[in-house]
């Protein structure tokens, strides 16, 4: 009979288990699937709401995007649905759209798709982007200028660059990613994981290489936020030359595509 127990309670707490391992994979479909309401949907989950209600969700999603921001690190979709927006779900784009006339009236800074596969935002300086300048190509703070020379490296060399070509050049500005730098702390650290999560820089593993090589390329923010005009006529002044110097770049540089690279606000 204590046998019988015993199964019983083994069998129930398996089948408990699995039904929590499956009510997690269901919250985390959940999420990831999120589907976009429909007007329809949208106006009738606004006529179940208060104005009240409404503004103060739309202020949580403001002030976690300006909690983001800080550190520059990208909002997925999925996450401020999950932590922020939760069950308001079903107007979802309004709250968005209010969130970014918020931004654009009140802070002066534009709410950016930055990838569009996988929904995730950025804030910029509506200013800095009128004027064609930026925190990376004015750096105000010594690790923005880190920034700017690797983010320079990589445009003048084609778009991608290995590893070994940064760390050389980062060494010669004294900041050797072996070791512990006065201002950044461990710079390789900086460079391959606070940059990369913030989508300024790519770091990908080239294939079939022993040992393992890696390669930078520009990441999403820095398509966003950074000209590449402003960087050559960075270089053109370091090196005595006119940008048209470097005719590749030059091209790429004032392309029709580099220069609407700001993109416009998304509400998706």
């Amino acid at each position: 009979m204590s046998q019988r127990k015993r199964l019983s309670n083994t069998q129930s707490s398996s089948q408990s288990k699995r039904q929590s391992g499956n009510l997690v994979v269901r919250e985390e479909d959940d999420d990831s699937t999120f589907t976009q309401p429909s007007t329809s949907q949208v106006q009738k989950g606004l006529e179940k709401l208060t104005p009240a209600q409404v503004d103060q969700k739309t202020a949580e999603v403001v002030q976690y995007f300006l909690m983001k921001d800080q550190k520059k690190i990208p909002i997925r979709r999925a996450d401020l649905v999950k932590h922020v927006v939760k069950e308001y779900r079903n107007i979802y784009p309004e709250i968005m759209k209010r969130a970014a006339r918020t931004f654009d009236q009140v802070f002066g800074l534009k709410m950016i798709e930055i990838d569009a596969k996988n929904h995730m935002y950025i804030l910029i300086n509506k200013l800095e982007t009128a004027e064609g300048a930026s925190p990376i190509t004015s750096p105000t703070n010594p690790k923005m200028g880190l920034l700017f020379v690797i983010l320079s490296v990589i445009f003048m060399k084609g778009g991608v660059v290995r590893e070994n070509l940064i760390w050389s050049t980062l060494k010669k500005l004294r900041a050797d990613p072996g070791e512990k730098h006065e201002e950044f702390g461990d710079v390789k650290k900086v460079v391959t994981d606070e940059f990369v999560r913030q989508r300024y820089l790519e770091y990908v593993r080239i294939p079939h290489t022993e040992p393992v090589e890696h390669e930078f390329r520009w990441g999403q923010r820095a398509d966003v936020e950074v000209s590449k005009a402003k960087i050559l006529e960075f270089m053109g002044q370091l090196h005595e030359q006119e940008p048209q110097s470097w005719s590749q770049q030059y091209r790429e540089a004032h392309s029709i595509s580099n220069s609407s690279q700001a993109g416009t606000s998304s509400q998706r």
